[in-house]
């Protein structure tokens, strides 16, 4: 099995890189050789991707994410796809990626391909990919806030950011009386 681990620094800050990253479907836009991604349910991904002339399919189980450092992954079925990227904020507009992959090389081909390092190029480039995708965007076209830790799923709330803001008028350290006086129901 291979080991490959990137880090990248992008030019946006990490709710929008994090939230953009759990836009698995979106990732064939970046992703070289990956030509789809159908998420099945909250933690379930189908992947199909083309890798040494040959069409490779695999199910991945989201095993841990933590909105917004981290997303780790386990391949369940088909090809050995495992992973996990965390995320941490450089500054206000910067965030650190590093991506880990271990996948298992199929057959001569994969193999000689393997030690000759183009996954770990490949992997590289999609992470400049995802880099120049996402600094050239103000918003992610999607963001994911649930958690998953194990079996344990709490769903978040989707964000649409181009609709008005929903946050509450009153604030935690407002009395129900406070919120009364200003019209709004307690």
């Amino acid at each position: 099995m291979s080991r490959i681990e990137k880090t990248i620094t992008v030019d946006a800050p990490i709710d929008r890189v994090y939230g953009q990253w759990t836009q698995f479907e979106s990732f064939p836009t970046f992703m070289e050789g990956v030509d789809s991604v159908v998420q099945i349910d909250d933690r379930t991904l189908d992947w199909s991707a083309s890798v040494a002339g040959r069409t490779k399919t695999w199910q991945a189980r989201i095993t841990d994410q933590t909105p917004p450092e981290r997303i780790a992954w386990k391949s369940i079925d088909g090809a050995q796809n495992d992973g996990a990227v965390t995320f941490q904020a450089r500054s206000p507009g910067q965030t650190d990626i590093r991506l880990v992959v271990d996948a298992d090389p199929e057959g001569i081909i994969e193999t000689v391909g393997d030690k000759l390092g183009l996954l770990d190029h490949r992997i590289g480039g999609d992470l400049d990919r995802f880099k120049e995708f996402i600094e050239g965007r103000s918003v992610p076209t999607g963001s994911w806030t649930g958690e998953i830790h194990g079996d344990d799923t709490s769903v978040g709330v989707d964000v649409d950011r181009s609709l008005p803001s929903t946050v509450s008028t009153t604030h935690a350290d407002e009395s129900d009386t406070d919120a009364e006086q200003a019209g709004l129901d307690t």
